[in-house]
């Protein structure tokens, strides 16, 4: 193979002679500098607020003896797998807003999405859990501390790690074997599925059911469990007699729905479709928001609604200003 002149225009040329790609260049939004410039100040905002508010619900479960219970147990390790999740893409991503190389190497390209799919996986099993222990918190509050014990929680923590890494590692090795002698160019900010699958010049045929009926099975799975525990839950709301406890449940109960539904309501619209309705522009839109936005939503969505957080946190402030 010839030897590439260097500079941006060379990694553009398509490799139409070649059987190995070794960098890919992730394209991004535009190639307008100004508003790549504005971009890059939007997302480090979020980065930054993602950080702070993730971090900080696991640094307060850790520190106040209030939240040391299943639920908050729960609520950091969904925390800190947010904060590690945005880590993975936007760090690089803040880099290609400012940069005139736009390339990430195909150890990195593949590393990256290996880190995606184990964390969205695993968040989509975590809150499985999340939604079994508001149950079993509300459904039978007298052995709640048995029936969701330290050692319980600990298991369906690594358990949805297992499942999360093994997924990828499927995904991820799936992809990866395929050839790219089209292009090397990657519509997109980060490497995922859909947009390399898009790039390849081998028969993706078999790598596209996989992805439809991966990510189908586990919606099969944790959909109707998240919705039998809620109707449950539902039950129990009604029959309160107390408006007050009522509220409280609502409260807690109604933010992690809330998370539920736009967690897998955007993966069943990224993932569990015909291939031919994939359209990269806007797919790129969507997959921001939910590999980026979402975790920065997510300490609000859960945990500022919350009354045993909001004193925490209250708590928390009074001590440093004192």
């Amino acid at each position: 193979m010839s030897v590439l002149p260097s500079g941006l225009n060379a990694h553009r040329i398509r490799l139409k002679n070649t059987t190995e790609v070794t960098m890919f260049i992730l394209q991004g939004f535009t190639d307008n500098f100004e508003l790549e410039v504005y971009l890059f100040l939007l997302f480090l905002a979020i980065y930054i607020f993602t950080l702070v508010g993730n971090l900080g619900l696991v640094l307060l479960v850790m520190v106040d003896s209030r939240l040391h219970n299943p639920m908050y147990y729960f609520l950091s390790a969904l925390s800190f797998l947010d904060a590690c999740y945005s880590s993975v893409i936007t760090p690089k991503m803040l880099v290609n807003f400012l940069a005139e190389n736009k390339t990430i190497s195909f150890l990195g390209c593949a590393t990256q999405m290996l880190l995606l799919v184990t964390f969205g996986t695993t968040e989509s099993f975590l809150l499985v859990a999340m939604a079994c222990d508001c149950y079993v918190a509300i459904y039978n509050p007298l052995l709640y501390s048995v029936n969701m014990s330290p050692r319980v929680c600990v298991t369906l923590i690594i358990a949805s790690y297992v499942c999360g890494i093994s997924l990828a590692t499927l995904h991820t090795v799936a992809t990866f074997s395929l050839s790219f002698c089209a292009s090397n160019e990657i519509r997109h900010v980060f490497c995922d599925i859909p947009p390399l699958l898009a790039i390849s010049c081998s028969d993706t045929h078999i790598n596209q059911l996989l992805l439809f009926y991966a990510v189908g099975s586990i919606e099969i799975f944790t959909i109707p469990i998240v919705l039998i525990s809620y109707g449950f839950i539902l039950m129990v709301i009604l029959k309160m007699c107390s408006a007050e406890g009522r509220r409280k449940v609502f409260s807690t109960c109604g933010s992690h729905l809330t998370g539920v539904s736009i967690c897998h309501g955007t993966i069943l619209f990224m993932y569990v479709r015909p291939s031919s309705s994939y359209a990269l522009d806007h797919d790129m839109i969507v997959s921001v928001f939910y590999t980026i936005v979402i975790p920065m939503l997510n300490p609000i969505i859960y945990s500022l609604r919350i009354k045993d957080v909001k004193e925490a946190m209250k708590k928390c402030f009074r001590e440093i200003g004192s």
